[in-house]
């Protein structure tokens, strides 16, 4: 039998695709890198993973695991050879169990992040990543990246999320590492390893994550502020005041919220004209164990004394759940009315956040004097210092053109990152798009160490090559 025919006896005829079938898996979500496949491969088991990565390794074809291909980094796209399959995960989406006196659940790495929230939601708990695209995106590629989303100054990010995994070595082992505890001093942490590997190292097929008690009330605030060093000083008064109840931090320019409203008119920014077009806002959220009433007055304090600080200029704290829901909306439609006004130059970066203000002011300077006239895109999660410090093209400058500058913009901006402390990545990964900035800026000791880990999982290379690290050495 053919290579081709060997998959189908696997998983069925039914879910190995080729052609316009394939086309959907083989294009990233931000339609930056395309590539090629001999197939899409959709296994519905664990088992059926572990066999096909062993034809895979037999016949030295490439595998490149994907979720719900909602990456920014080109991390679950194949390259133009036409050598590799795309293994979608998108069949093995159950949820195994749940176990609310563990606080804790087994759920397959092709469940739906919003699939997974709605499951620890109906057992009386919480599952708190929260991501713009959590209809779509995957628990498997969440873990893949490490993602992060708006909850991560309360909760952390999906490596202290999850558990325990269940990872298919690029041997076709099946690791049945599904535990549900807080310590195991048994050795090497292995599921950190493959937590944010992008599929390089193994294939996550499941996970044991950790859920919480759902708050008894939360209470949300849009801050309209003059300078960034503001809404630093506005994060520090929070922590004091709320401590472990503040749940989200997130930071937004003035120009990401009037791209909002324009692109989406039934939008709304919940200020006077003077406020709204300040040049920074905040939108920050409290979890409060005890009443809706208790969480409010505590909000209402907190933010009272930012409001008799320099700086902060009005405050709008929302009355109900509808009007939480459009403050977050605000915040979760800047990707898409930036994807809206054409492609841009994207930089997912994490500062110290006592360097932040500085790092903005000097790069965006140092932009301008290089680039005169483009437009600089800015939002992110401050209280854990992960900004989207994205470039567009502004006056005089097309996309095409500002693209084509793509690497000397990456090379600015990067090594501003550096100077700060800081790293390139922060929650997006490295995928296609930062492998060579990872040469330049990651420590060379510890880079070598990855390689030589690369080696020792993979010693054939044939899973996701391309991505994060550019070859063996």
């Amino acid at each position: 039998m053919s290579f081709l025919d060997n998959l189908r006896a696997i998983v069925g005829d039914t879910h190995v695709w080729a052609g316009a079938d394939a086309a959907p898996y083989l294009t990233d979500w931000r339609e930056r890198y395309s590539g090629r496949a001999q197939a899409v491969v959709g296994p519905g088991s664990t088992d059926e993973v572990a066999a096909v990565v062993r034809l895979c390794a037999a016949a030295g074809v490439p595998i490149v695991p994907q979720g719900g291909n909602t990456g920014l980094c080109g991390g679950a796209t194949p390259d133009d050879s036409g050598r590799a399959i795309v293994l979608s995960l998108r069949r093995m989406n159950r949820i195994r169990a749940v176990d609310p006196r563990n606080d804790s659940m087994d759920v397959e790495a092709g469940c739906a992040l919003q699939a997974v929230q709605e499951a620890a939601r109906e057992a009386g708990r919480l599952f708190p990543l929260s991501l713009g695209s959590e209809g779509s995106c995957t628990i498997g590629g969440n873990l893949a990246t490490n993602a992060g989303g708006t909850q991560v100054l309360r909760y952390g990010t999906m490596r202290e999320l999850a558990l325990g995994l269940e990872v298919v070595t690029a041997s076709g082992d099946i690791w049945r590492g599904l535990r549900g505890l807080r310590k195991d001093n048994t050795g090497y942490d292995l599921r950190d390893l493959f937590i944010g590997s992008e599929g390089t190292l193994g294939i996550i097929t499941a996970a044991t994550l950790k859920l919480y008690p759902r708050p008894a009330a939360t209470c949300t605030a849009l801050v309209a502020l003059t300078s960034i060093d503001a809404a630093v000083a506005l994060l520090s008064l929070a922590r004091r005041g709320f401590g472990a109840s503040l749940t989200a931090f997130e930071l937004m320019a003035g120009d990401c919220l009037a791209a909002v409203v324009r692109t989406f008119p039934e939008q709304r920014l919940p200020f006077d004209a003077g406020a709204a077009t300040l040049p920074w806002h905040v939108l920050l959220e409290l979890s409060d164990s005890e009443s809706e009433a208790h969480a409010r007055d505590r909000l209402e304090t907190v933010l009272g004394e930012a409001v008799a600080s320099d700086g902060v200029r009005d405050v709008a704290i929302a009355s109900s759940v509808a009007q939480s829901r459009a403050l977050w909306h605000l915040r979760e439609s800047i990707p898409l009315a930036e994807k809206a006004a054409g492609k841009a130059v994207k930089h997912d970066i994490s500062i110290p956040v006592s360097h932040m203000a500085d790092f903005v002011r000097d790069t965006n300077e140092a932009l301008q004097q290089a680039f005169p006239g483009v437009r600089h895109v800015i939002f992110g999660h401050l209280g854990d210092g992960n900004l989207h410090y994205n470039v567009a093209p502004g006056a005089g400058w097309s996309e095409a053109s500002l693209l084509a500058r793509q690497d000397a913009i990456f090379e600015l901006v990067h090594t501003h990152v550096s100077r700060a402390g800081g790293s390139i990545s922060a929650e997006h990964g490295v995928g296609q798009l930062k492998r060579e900035a990872l040469v330049r800026f990651k420590d060379p000791v510890e880079l070598a160490m990855m390689h030589t880990l690369k080696r020792a999982l993979d010693p054939h290379g044939i899973m996701n090559p391309g991505k994060v690290l550019i070859a063996h050495p």
